[in-house]
């Protein structure tokens, strides 16, 4: 069976899956580093350099609509996973094939570049 085509559906599914995917990856890079508000706290000085490590500036912490973007967006990539790992196309195959059918998909759908998107489109 390698070689062969792949469904329709199980490939837009793991398409949908990279997006989806990479998404989330833009949106979480930009928001705050706490989910709820945080005061942050103070970094350490080196003793013999005098260079400060560590701490974190104060956080905001996330809106509602940033937290609710979040889980949608984590849900769908969770639904689709368990779409793409539970295709019925994966019954036909066995041992050492599935993984190499699996890895030809995943590299078959996931798109050359990843292009730089507009998170407010993204959320």
């Amino acid at each position: 069976m390698a070689g062969t085509d792949f469904p329709h559906d199980l490939t837009a599914a793991q398409t949908r899956l990279h997006q989806a995917t990479a998404e989330l990856s833009a949106l979480l890079r930009t928001l705050p580093w706490s989910v709820e508000p945080h005061d942050g706290w103070p970094g350490t000085e080196h003793p013999h350099t005098g260079e400060i490590t560590g701490g974190r500036e104060p956080s905001p912490g996330w809106s509602d609509e940033q937290k609710a973007t979040v889980d949608r967006l984590r849900q769908e990539c969770l639904d689709l996973s368990a779409t793409v790992g539970t295709h019925p196309y994966w019954g036909a195959l066995t041992g050492e094939d599935v993984v190499q059918e699996r890895m030809r998909l995943k590299a078959g759908t996931r798109p050359a570049a990843v292009p730089a998107i507009d998170v407010t489109t993204a959320a």
